[in-house]
């Protein structure tokens, strides 16, 4: 009896350890599974780069430069105090009309709008400015710029209501119906308002009624039924000498890398800035990194802080007399523009200049008549970029080696239209300069431009 007990007290024994070896072999099996990778069955979706069709090209002229307060009896009135000069040209077919004006005086011209159509599946290319040179007693100056696509959203950055200024925030609507357009007005506190701009017609808002005692405002244009057009028209008056007048464009998304090309300082002053750089942060506050180059050399570079949605201006002071690029580095999302004159005192002239987008692709450009047409070419890239620019009419194309992180400045014709193609990304500007003549725009790619979209079938 004793000696079966034993077995049995053996027996168990031994299955107990047995189990208990079973048990610690799983676990370390359990972790060792853990621990090495496991298979995987995953499906990869296939994907399409495909490039959608190019559209038609809708670009929209400003028109006739106005002038306000010339009625005696209506200070608001507006009547026409100049005719611009329109270059054009497209590589393929396209068609010219009149959009009409209904808030001017007088014989006014019609500002116009160019529809390049894309055949055979290629791009469209159209290209166009206009400038306008103006000697009164009232105004004076040159102004030009280019023709531009109508958008759902514009950021105006520019423009003031100081004592002499007559600024106009000016809306094209070239659509078949009408735009409700918003005006959102950045200060110390934002302000909104709204106006109706009919289909196929211009009207002006003066920039004093939306913007009454704002030294320095950003506006924001959103439309709502039809993209406009959006152009600020600016004016100045020093005493009674009429001291420059200017078209500028609007400013681009907002973005946290800002390029400007085609800055100019004509005649460097030591008391008053001839440069002043207009920042605002769009969402929330933020540094800003500000670099100044000469060709491929920095000559300044400066931290500016700003805060959300209040717009703030940095003078960039002695600076020599030549064409420069500024790059703008923030944490997060701003918009920017740079006031330039070729001096300070009455009899001047004065441009804005808003940030250049990067442009990759084959773009066609158009230079206005005007003194002293040259084309900026900056390159912020690592790698050198090769340009070749043509003439659209005939003539000797030109080559230009940009050189890794500098810029090259090179001679254009005025009153003509070229295509520009380059091997890498670059950002550039048209610049005029004369005596007491002072323009330029940033050059953009081609509105008709698609880029690859991503497909999965």
């Amino acid at each position: 009896m004793t000696q079966r007990r034993a077995i049995r007290v053996v027996a168990t024994s031994a299955r107990l350890v047995a189990g208990a070896v079973i048990a610690v072999g799983c676990v370390a099996g359990v972790v060792a599974a853990v621990a090495l990778p496991w298979p995987t069955v995953a499906n990869e979706p296939a994907e399409l780069s495909v490039r959608p069709s190019a559209g038609d090209t809708t670009l929209v002229c400003n028109g006739p430069f106005r002038a306000i307060g010339r009625d005696t009896m209506n200070a608001q009135q507006m009547s026409p105090a100049g005719r611009p000069a329109v270059t054009v040209d497209s590589n393929g077919p396209r068609e010219a009309s009149d959009i009409a004006i209904s808030d001017l005086t007088g014989d006014a011209p019609a500002p116009q709008r160019f529809v390049g159509s894309a055949e055979q599946g290629g791009s469209s290319l159209v290209a166009a400015a206009e400038s306008v040179t103006i000697a009164a007693d009232d105004l004076a100056g040159l102004a030009a710029g280019a023709c531009r696509a109508p958008s759902t959203e514009s950021w105006l950055v520019g423009g003031t209501v100081e004592t002499g200024t007559s600024d106009l925030i000016i809306l094209t609507n070239p659509g078949d119906v009408a735009s409700t357009v918003t005006l959102t007005v950045y200060g110390l506190e934002p302000t909104s308002t709204t106006t109706v701009v009919p289909a196929g017609t211009q009207l002006a808002v003066p920039l004093a009624s939306v913007a009454a005692g704002l030294q320095q405002p950003v506006v924001r244009v959103t439309a709502e039924g039809a993209p406009v057009r959006a152009v600020l028209q600016s004016s100045l008056i020093r005493t009674l000498d009429p001291s420059g007048i200017a078209l500028q464009d609007t400013a681009g998304a907002p973005s946290a890398n800002l390029t400007f090309a085609g800055v100019q300082v004509r005649e460097p002053s030591d008391d008053t800035p001839v440069t002043v750089l207009r920042l605002m942060a769009t969402d929330q506050a933020t540094n800003a990194a500000v670099t100044v180059r000469a060709g491929g050399e920095v000559v300044q570079e400066v931290s500016v802080p700003l805060d959300a949605q209040v717009p703030a201006e940095l003078g960039l002071e002695g600076l020599e007399r030549g064409v420069y690029s500024i790059e703008v580095e923030a944490e997060s999302a701003v918009v920017g523009a740079t006031w330039q004159t070729n001096r300070i005192g009455a009899g001047s002239d004065f441009t804005w200049m808003t940030p250049a987008p990067e442009i990759a692709e084959q773009v066609m450009i158009a230079v206005p008549r005007g003194p002293g047409a040259r084309i900026h070419l900056v390159n912020t890239q690592d790698a050198d970029a090769n340009v070749t620019l043509t003439p659209t009419a005939g003539g000797e194309e030109r080559t230009v080696t940009v050189p890794a992180g500098g810029s090259e400045l090179v001679e254009a014709r005025a009153d003509t239209t070229y295509t520009l193609t380059t091997d890498a990304p670059l950002h550039a500007a048209v610049v005029l300069a004369g005596t007491d003549a002072l323009a330029g725009w940033p050059i953009w790619p081609s509105a008709a431009a698609q880029q690859p979209i991503a497909v999965y079938p």
